[in-house]
């Protein structure tokens, strides 16, 4: 039977963790706009080429509003953290959405990135150094991966160090659609709240160098600065979307460039590609996770298909990063492609807001383990590494290590 007259399961499951389903390519040649069924048992409608997923992206017809009676659900349970109330106090479109961008953007500037490389840069190191006292091998997802990510937004937002590993815990059980059971997200969420409320209380009381002190010295709505609501859901939002997404890619990068030696080699002679080979990670990470879904108002055409009004949309970025009338050579992996116009950030006014900061972190865990740890090689064959099943971002389970 092909994709065609088949209802699929999603996500599609693969049979290695690095590479794709076969269903991709099938689906982007023959069912570009292909029937699926979600782990909720609710119907939704995926989208796997480049032209198509870019389009929809971009169209503010199709909205981000998953808690619409019609909408479907991702999970059995709802909630996670694309239909949570949280989801609802940040604007969703429009002006604005524009505005709130605007305010938290600024945190988010290449300018802004390079002055955070050397505290990154540190950060990366000391848990390199940690690492290696564990001795080999080591994870290098527990040890690298998972904690950088949170220790550096940790430092953006101005909470203490000491609170960071409750950060990883909050992090974790948001985004998870089925590790976690719901009453352990609900308690999690209002603690997770709380702590935000109490850190609120402080900056407003002793503001710090930090993005919420400074949302809070721009006014509150009346001034065209944020509530206090929307600046702690931004926070929360933040480490969220900043956290597990990170952690996630530090671990596939290095397993996708560990994979065939010479890879590594390459970036070892020439550190310079260093900037274009995050990209190309990134552009051929083909465990990313859920794919953006969208939820759309009034009926549209995609690709000659007629989708009726609250049809939600699931959009592939992955498979379309693969797209070969968008890409040359696009199974291949070329550590010097550029341009890459890939999809990893999404596309649009909703376009992923802290992807400088993402792209800032994998070069700088790049560079810092191409110095210290120049015989970096994974402990286990390629075929061995297992993907987390049940996040809402793709991931590894390990990334067993030694140099």
């Amino acid at each position: 039977m092909s994709v065609n007259e088949q209802v699929l399961r999603y996500p599609i499951p693969a049979d290695a963790a690095l590479d794709p389903p076969a269903e991709w390519a099938e689906l982007r040649g023959k069912c570009p706009v292909a029937h699926v069924k979600l782990p909720s048992g609710d119907a939704a409608t995926l989208l796997t080429r480049y032209a198509d997923v870019k389009e929809v992206l971009a169209d503010p017809r199709f909205t981000r509003q998953l808690t619409a009676p019609d909408a479907a659900r991702l999970t059995a349970e709802g909630g996670g953290v694309f239909s949570s109330e949280m989801a609802t106090i940040i604007p969703d479109g429009g002006e604005e959405h524009q505005h709130w961008r605007r305010l938290v953007g600024k945190w988010f500037t290449a300018k802004r990135m390079s002055a955070l490389r050397p505290s990154m840069a540190r950060i990366a190191e000391d848990l390199v150094d940690e690492m290696v006292a564990g001795g080999a091998p080591g994870d290098l997802k527990a040890s690298l991966g998972f904690p950088l990510p949170v220790y550096v937004i940790c430092d953006m937002l101005g909470v203490p160090a000491e609170d960071r590993d409750r950060f990883s815990y909050w992090s974790d059980t948001l985004l998870n659609l089925t590790r976690y059971g719901k009453e352990e997200i609900e308690a999690a969420q209002a603690a997770f709240f709380q702590y935000m409320s109490d850190l609120l209380a402080g900056k407003r009381a002793e503001p710090g160098d930090d993005l919420l002190s400074e949302l809070i010295a721009a006014g509150g709505p009346e001034e065209g600065g944020l509530s206090d609501l929307q600046i702690l859901v931004t926070g929360m939002g933040l480490l969220v979307a900043g956290h597990e997404t990170t952690a996630n890619m530090i671990g596939k990068m290095v397993s996708m460039l560990l994979a065939e030696r010479g890879r590594w080699e390459s970036l070892l002679a020439d550190p310079k590609l260093i900037r274009t080979a995050v990209e190309e990670t990134l552009r051929l990470d083909a465990n990313s996770g859920f794919g953006l879904p969208r939820y759309l108002r009034e009926e549209t055409e995609v690709s000659g298909t007629v989708l009726p009004r609250g049809t939600t949309v699931v959009c592939s970025m992955a498979a379309a990063n693969r797209d070969e009338s968008a890409f040359e050579a696009a199974a291949e992996m070329d550590l010097t492609r550029s341009p890459n116009p890939h999809l990893a950030f999404g596309a649009g006014a909703h376009s992923c807001l802290g992807q400088a900061l993402a792209r800032t972190e994998l070069q700088v865990v790049l560079e810092v383990l191409l110095r210290k740890l120049p015989t970096l090689e994974l402990a286990v064959p390629v075929e061995e590494l297992e993907r987390v099943e049940g996040l809402a971002v793709g991931g590894l389970r390990t990334v067993p290590v030694r140099w």
